[in-house]
């Protein structure tokens, strides 16, 4: 079964949102040998707070938030969804001095890499979750989200 992605906008307006053909293209680098269902979707920072409080007790809006998904039914392997904030991603791509294409395309991959069980709460995992999302972004013409810009 071929990936099937889609996408979701809970935002009144899709400026400075890569196009859905574009966030499609950054989940499949960072998803290169899985199959299934993800679904990206696109909010506001309402419901990236109500989100982030309900799921993670942190009542505020985040930049990605990755729910795993479950094999049902048995047919359809779910690989999870990606819960991407539009305000914080412009926001941080600003003051981290990145393009917006850019910033966002390292959310995407970086979500995806979470549904992979990769995870960055002890150093080392870090590390090597961030080498992983360097070599995909380079991969897609992106510079080291974690460089001087």
């Amino acid at each position: 079964m071929a990936k099937e992605i889609a996408i979701q906008y809970g935002v009144a307006s899709k400026r400075g949102i890569p196009s859905a053909e574009g966030l499609r293209a950054f989940a499949r680098a960072a998803l290169p040998k899985r199959h299934g269902e993800l679904t990206i979707r696109i909010v506001d920072e309402a419901e990236s707070r109500a989100f982030n409080r309900d799921y993670r007790g942190k009542d505020k809006p985040t930049n990605v938030l990755s729910f795993g998904g479950d094999a049902e039914p048995a047919s359809k392997k779910i690989l999870g969804d990606l819960v991407i904030c539009a305000p914080v991603v412009a926001r941080e791509a600003i003051e981290q001095g990145k393009t917006s294409r850019a910033h966002w395309a390292h959310m995407v991959v970086h979500g995806c890499l979470h549904l992979q069980g990769y995870d960055h709460e002890v150093e080392a995992d870090a590390e090597r979750m961030e080498a992983r999302e360097i070599r995909i972004l380079k991969s897609l013409g992106f510079p080291d989200p974690y460089g001087d810009g």
